[in-house]
């Protein structure tokens, strides 16, 4: 009986056990109450109105005005869980007030702690003065450099003053007659912030919008947010061949890139690309053309073999040099087309293995001697004008795309021998279409009567009033009789 009231020898519960030490823990955790100037980080409990509740560690909760916390588009980014990094500027058993910066009503003492602690203070800018502002700090004059003021050129100093902003207190000397300040330091804090942030959510294939800050031979850089850049190299700005990147992009242009690769090193190299933010085009534009259709496209480029045209945004073909023309032989692609011109071609044949598309220039325009049967037959007398004369004889041009040859013992045999042998390059001349082999793409001609109506008609005509005596062969027959 007396065992069993021996209570000294009863097991403890061990779940009792476990409480008790908790509670003794969180109450000694949560009875020291942090000091003004104290960096805290807490999470979000609530959010008011005005106020927003945060843990501090404390068995009071801090309280930081909710305005204070909106971004530069005085938005409120932040959500109850939310980790913030702020100051204790008030602290007593009933109340934590926090801050991004210590304000208000200080001493020279929390000017030095702010000093010692690189505790952000708030103060206003008075004055501009040589090289830099005037700043009140809790009632104390203090310097800013001009430098020291911003990350950027400052370019209307003038702007800054009447305005407040947390400093870091960089130079303390003379018991507080000599305080230097940066603002700069602080936005270099915060910004390295965004960028880590930022950096740690980038991905290779991710889309992302960015500001176009300068171009160059070899592409674009874009900011996609403050302090890291992207490249865009020519290569991959368009689907479309172009020759300098600001045939696209000028600076202060909104894109949207893809990002391709990323470097891990500082500053972090980032390649982007323009192009791939849209389909490409070989996968569904190309779809578009078929064999054997005519289209219209753009030429972009010679080179000696001939000329690449652009059927489609990102999709170029080949026109060969043998492909320009039916009419006449091509030497140089530049004798028939320039950059820049917009031509009718027919697509001859698609590799989509290999990208490549054949184009003709000359199969679009048609060939000439497919119907020279229904303009052309022999025995018709046809004007045409002397292209080329050798010794083997006369190229003359009948229409466009089509010549006859008139060989020289044709000519031998002509009694106008000498005055055909005097027509020059161009001039016009009749002839007498004597074959025609459309298969062989030829036609002999033989000399019939000369067109040109200056010397040759003079010598024809018989009195002052050019009067025509017919044809040779009847002044013969006169002559005879």
């Amino acid at each position: 009986m007396h065992e069993d009231m021996d209570i000294q020898d009863d097991p403890i519960d061990p779940e009792e056990e476990d409480f008790a030490a908790l509670f003794e823990q969180y109450d000694t955790e949560h009875k020291a109450t942090p000091r003004v100037g104290d960096r805290i980080q807490g999470n979000i409990i609530a959010i008011g109105m005005d106020t927003v509740f945060v843990n501090v560690g404390s068995k009071i909760d801090g309280h930081v005005d909710r305005e204070e916390l909106r971004d530069d588009d005085d938005h409120f980014p932040y959500k109850v869980g939310d980790v913030l990094e702020l100051y204790v500027v008030k602290a007593n058993e009933h109340e934590i007030k926090l801050s991004k910066a210590i304000s208000g009503d200080g001493t020279i003492h929390q000017i030095r702690e702010a000093f010692e602690r690189a505790i952000p203070i708030e103060g206003k800018v008075k004055a501009l003065c040589k090289g830099g502002f005037q700043v009140e700090v809790f009632k104390k004059r203090a310097f800013c450099p001009l430098k020291e003021i911003d990350l950027k050129y400052i370019e209307n100093p003038e702007s800054y003053v009447g305005n407040s902003h947390r400093f870091i207190v960089i130079q303390f000397e003379g018991n507080g007659r000599n305080i230097v300040l940066s603002r700069r330091r602080i936005l270099n804090a915060e910004l390295e912030k965004v960028k880590e942030t930022f950096f740690n959510k980038l991905s290779i294939d991710s889309i992302v919008k960015g500001r176009v800050t300068r171009t160059t031979p070899f592409g674009a850089f874009v900011e996609l947010c403050p302090g890291i850049e992207g490249l865009i190299h020519i290569s991959e700005m368009s689907w479309s061949q172009i020759q300098n990147p600001k045939e696209l992009l000028s600076e202060g242009d909104l894109v949207s890139v893809k990002v391709l690769a990323i470097e891990n090193r500082k500053p972090a190299k980032i390649n982007l690309s323009l192009k791939q933010v849209e389909e490409d085009p070989w996968k569904t534009g190309i779809l578009a053309f078929q064999p054997r259709s005519v289209v219209q496209g753009k030429v972009t480029r010679l080179v000696k073999f001939g000329a690449f045209v652009e059927i489609a945004p990102g999709i170029e073909g080949l026109v060969h040099i043998s492909e320009m023309s039916y009419i006449k032989r091509v030497i140089k692609p530049e004798n028939i087309v320039s950059v820049g011109d917009i031509v009718d071609v027919m697509v001859m044949d698609i590799d989509l293995n290999k990208r490549r598309i054949s184009l003709s220039i000359r199969e679009a325009e048609g060939d000439p001697w497919a119907n020279v049967l229904e303009q052309f037959s022999p025995g018709q007398s046809v004007q045409g004008s002397i292209l080329k004369k050798d010794n083997h004889g006369y190229v003359i041009s009948l229409s466009s795309g089509i010549s006859a040859f008139m060989p020289r013992s044709k000519i031998n045999l002509s009694n106008q021998k000498s005055d055909i042998e005097k027509l020059k390059i161009d001039e016009k001349i009749t002839v007498t279409i004597e074959s025609i082999k459309p298969e062989e793409k030829r036609i002999i001609a033989v000399p019939s009567i000369l067109s040109d109506d200056k010397e040759w008609q003079n010598f024809l005509t018989k009195d002052k009033k050019e009067k025509p005596l017919g044809s040779l062969a009847d002044q013969l027959k006169n002559f005879r009789l």
